[in-house]
């Protein structure tokens, strides 16, 4: 009697077993449920963080069949969106637009948030800089420029954004690859790329960094002429202009980018499937021509290849805002 109630058990429990595990199958391929998306925007409604997001946010839903709110939480220079994005709930259904300034807000002492506090879902909008001359310059290519600073430190002006700003931090660390100090070239601070590029054009300046898409109108026009693209892959627009690292050598890179994270602690299945999804909407004729159109450059990266990325922007980042004293 008692071996046959111990077998009548062991069949109980192996059945048990078998539908728990039908169980966590369902669940897992009954994702997304009903339950609508959160999409935190660090920025605020109309600027290009907002775009990029409500762009996601608007292809993600289409495809889900869920819909996905978006919501602005401004303030401190981004510190209280991506600390928002965070401290979120770890489900799967809340996540954020990151973006490069969160690999300076803890250098300036803004917070102690970094990317480890975040769980990277995928890159999916690289943009370097580029270095951009007169159209009359005497400097053909990079290694032209490069020597003229060599030879004459503190005598070149170059600008692109405020003192601090993206493209001066850009400048400095292409500099410091060279083996040259951030004040072997004189910044102009200005209020970014176009009255820095009228300045160019109209021979007030040697060379501006900025973004190719800010720059191309003049290029266009002839009035000035790209050197190179700080970046790992030509340009989209400018195939005939080399990378900084097919110009010099160099493996300088600082981009401005954006990209999709979860908060921290959600498990490896919900990250797996928010990458699967990013990945689709990333993938989309939709998102790739509006952006496009928009004047980015795409670059796609998984949830573990984001993460890396992300570690190293963090440490260029913060060795050339240490270089030009802004970090704390």
């Amino acid at each position: 009697m008692f071996k046959k109630v111990s077998i009548l058990v062991v069949a109980l429990m192996v059945c048990a077993l078998s539908l728990s595990g039908a169980g966590t199958a369902s669940a897992a391929e009954a994702w997304p449920k009903e339950k609508p998306f959160t999409m935190l925007i660090p920025f605020a409604t109309g600027g290009g963080t907002d775009f990029n997001a409500r762009l996601v946010a608007k292809i993600m839903s289409d495809i889900l069949g869920v819909r996905v709110n978006c919501i602005n939480r401004t303030g401190g220079q981004g510190v209280v969106g991506h600390t928002a994005i965070a401290k979120g709930t770890p489900d799967g259904y809340t996540i954020g637009d990151i973006e490069c300034e969160l690999n300076m807000m803890h250098w300036a002492g803004l917070t102690d948030l970094t990317y480890k506090d975040l769980t990277p879902i995928a890159l999916i909008v690289s943009m370097g800089g580029s270095v951009i001359v007169n159209e009359k310059s005497p400097y053909k290519d990079m290694k032209d420029l490069v020597a003229a600073i060599k030879k004459n430190p503190g005598k070149l002006k170059a600008s692109g954004s405020s003192q601090g700003g993206m493209w001066h931090l850009c400048t400095a660390g292409m500099l410091q690859a060279e083996g040259l100090k951030a004040s072997d070239v004189v910044w102009v601070p200005n209020d970014g790329a176009a009255p820095s590029l009228q300045d160019l054009a109209a021979g007030g300046l040697d060379f501006v960094v900025c973004t190719p898409n800010e720059a191309d109108p003049l290029v266009t026009a002839k009035k000035v002429r790209p050197l190179a693209v700080v970046s790992k892959t030509r340009h989209i627009d400018w195939p005939n202009t080399p990378t900084l690292k097919e110009a010099t050598g160099s493996d300088w890179l600082l981009d401005s980018w954006s990209g999709i994270a979860a908060p921290a602690g959600i498990s490896d299945e919900m990250k797996k499937n928010l990458g699967d999804a990013i990945k689709k909407v990333w993938e989309t004729k939709e998102f790739q021509d509006t952006m496009k159109k928009a004047g980015k450059n795409l670059q796609f990266l998984g949830p573990d290849e984001f993460k890396e990325f992300l570690k190293q922007m963090d440490e260029n980042y913060g060795k050339v805002m240490k270089s030009v004293g802004i970090a704390k």
